[in-house]
């Protein structure tokens, strides 16, 4: 009787406790007649600095307005479990912690705009999983990092403008349609409305699809002002979004080397993509089920090209699917799809058993158990063969299902034992003929009609089958590891062997089936160059034949040339004296003398001791001229210089 009287208390003093209201807050109950109702809360105490921590639990929508609060502390409204409008608008606040908005479950409202917030924390909205309005115009934002993408996925409204926001994630927008891929409705309920005008946007690339939404119509996605405009750069300064054109921005375009591909089983497939845009894409491969292939290989030729290649070795049945090429910029995304197929049944291989042999007490019968050394096929195989005076039963260990039963027939042991073995003898020499016999079937093996990426094979099948399966293995030489696989007939004598590469050596085997291991009929052979090359080689071996034959016709010349200097050099000694008469001056002693018969004191003249024929050398006239003349009977003769 205490302990009801004591809940009773409790009751009545938190029914009390209920209409409580902060002091600076005014709380307002919206009865309805079913005596259920909603309380809301409005705090616009210009006094207020702080968050109030006293706001009845029961409150469902909270206004803190025009206030001095300036910071939204840890879980200041943890307890608040029913609030799902929450208002701190038009405040002070320029610090929002983390966990300020901890265990809003059902939240469906956050305005923060008119305060001073320059970074706001984007991972507490994973606190809110509920929140479809987000208002935060007029404030100091400057960035939306890439990390606040998946927390926005659920919001309708977002409010962004009157920021300081230059530039968006450019994998913002793919989280909407039209870019998210989903197919377009006209659901009103699916639209979201952005806000993001009064912002001084930078346009480039990473706003592009902001810009391509701007100038579509009846998209899912509503700007609440299109009148955007650019900021910068300054070919751009105070252009509209819908009228911006922008340089060097292109969306990939992927191309792939095939679309369908079916491979041999265990064999090598190597896919190749091109993508091409501005700024250069990025590349990479997913399979069917979403998830990246490692295997790959990628480079940039150039500024705007890349090139990828996946490589799948010895391919099984679940490699066959789809294979998606994905490129990516900020401008836009595309992808390419191949379609894979194997083809060719898995052979199993049944490798021997090791037996551990008891013996019976009897002479009538003898049992053998065998252990497996590795898992055998799961569908039973059962072999009757009738052999003489012995029982043999195979006992499977566990869930091993082979089995081997053979009937018998009554005879000494000694005798079964002698048999058996003539039998094993005589059944391995003719599983060694027949391997011998196959690996000596083929012949003739050739290859004719070489070209600089095919040639075709040619064979000789002697006692086999016409259908009887052959496996055509190439690869070039001495490179294994890159091995190719044609399925035939013997019958055929003929196949094509494409793809090679032009200038190289190649190995082909023809492997007949039971041949033994290492016994295949194989030949190498070179593949042609391609006509181009060899055109070019004709061209360089012209141009080397003409200098060639310069070359050699100047050392001809030359050593013609030396001959000749060589066999004059003789008689030039012997008329060395006539040469220096008739080609050279040869200069001796020249004095200066003044004349002394009938002469100017100041005259000169020049005397030489030399033969006249030389001074007459040194003459300008002709010889006519140069004849002396005689003044008078002393003078000496003079040449006119």
């Amino acid at each position: 009787m205490r302990r009801l009287l004591y809940v009773h208390v409790f009751v009545c003093c938190l029914g009390m406790a209920h209409p409580f209201c902060p002091s600076q807050c005014t709380c307002v109950f919206h009865g309805r007649t079913d005596g259920t109702g909603s309380r809301s809360v409005l705090c616009n105490d210009p006094d207020m600095s702080d968050v109030p921590v006293n706001v009845p639990v029961d409150t469902v929508k909270l206004r803190i307005e025009k206030t001095m609060v300036r910071r939204i502390p840890t879980e200041a409204f943890y307890y608040l479990v029913d609030l799902r409008y929450l208002w701190i608008t038009y405040n002070s606040v320029s610090s929002v912690d983390t966990a300020s908005f901890y265990n809003l479950k059902v939240l469906h409202e956050l305005r923060l705009d008119g305060n001073m917030i320059s970074v706001f924390p984007w991972e507490s909205l994973k606190e809110m999983p509920r929140l479809k309005t987000l208002d935060l115009h007029n404030n100091r934002i400057t960035n939306v990092p890439n990390e606040a993408i998946p927390y926005l996925l659920n919001i309708t409204y977002l409010d962004l403008s009157s920021n300081k926001l230059a530039t968006l994630p450019s994998d913002l927008m793919d989280i909407w349609p039209p870019f998210n891929g989903a197919p377009i409705s006209t659901n009103v309920s699916q639209k979201v409305v952005l806000g993001l005008q009064d912002n001084p946007w930078f346009c480039d690339c990473k706003i592009s699809k902001l810009i391509e939404l701007s100038k579509m119509s009846g998209t899912l996605v509503v700007l609440m002002d299109l009148l955007l405009a650019c900021s910068g750069p300054e070919n751009l300064a105070g252009v509209p979004f819908q009228r911006a054109e922008l340089d060097n921005c292109v969306k990939p375009s992927v191309m792939t080397s095939a679309t369908k591909i079916t491979s041999p089983l265990g064999s090598n497939v190597l896919l190749r993509c091109d993508a091409t845009g501005f700024p250069t894409p990025t590349l990479y491969w997913a399979k069917s089920d979403g998830s990246l292939v490692n295997n790959t290989v990628q480079e940039s030729p150039g500024e705007g090209v890349r090139w990828s290649i996946m490589s799948l070795h010895g391919i099984l049945h679940k490699d066959a699917g789809n294979y998606s090429c994905k490129a990516k910029n900020v401008a836009g995304n595309a992808e390419a799809a191949i379609s894979i197929s194997v083809a060719g049944a898995v052979s199993t291989t049944i490798l021997p058993l090791r037996p551990s042999i008891e013996t019976e007490p009897t002479s009538q019968s003898t049992t053998f158990t065998f252990t497996p050394t590795t898992d055998t096929p799961t569908s039973p195989i059962t072999t009757s063969t009738a052999l003489p005076t012995t029982s043999t039963a195979v006992v499977p260990k566990k869930t091993k299902t082979t089995t081997i039963s053979t009937s018998l027939q009554k005879g000494p042991l000694k005798q079964a034992k002698t048999q058996q073995g003539g039998n094993g003898r005589k059944l391995a020499a003719d599983e060694k003929s027949k391997k011998s016999d196959a690996s000596q079937s083929v012949k003739d093996l050739k290859i004719v009609e070489e070209t600089a990426d095919a040639a075709v094979l040619l064979w000789t099948a002697d006692g086999l089958p016409n259908d009887a399966p052959l496996t055509v293995v190439y690869s070039p030489y001495d490179e294994d590891d890159i091995k190719r696989t044609l399925e035939t007939n013997a019958g055929r004598g003929k196949v094509l062997l494409e793809g090679l590469s032009s200038g190289m050596r190649y190995s082909v085997c023809l492997v007949a089936t039971g041949s033994a291991a290492g016994k295949d009929p194989c030949i190498d052979f070179y593949t042609l160059d391609n006509v181009e090359d060899g055109g070019q080689s004709l061209f360089f071996i012209i141009i080397s034949g003409i200098a060639c034959a310069l070359v050699v016709s100047l050392i001809a010349l030359l050593v013609y040339k030396i001959l000749a200097l060589f066999c004059t050099g003789h008689s030039t000694a012997l008329d060395e004296e006539e040469l220096e008469k008739d080609s050279y001056v040869k200069f001796e002693t020249i004095s200066m003398k003044q004349r002394t018969l009938n002469s100017h004191p100041t005259e000169f003249w020049a005397r030489r001791a030399t033969n006249e024929s030389e001074q007459m050398l040194l003459c300008s006239r002709s010889s006519i001229d140069s004849q002396m003349t005689y003044k008078s009977d002393s003078s000496r003769s003079e040449y006119l210089c």
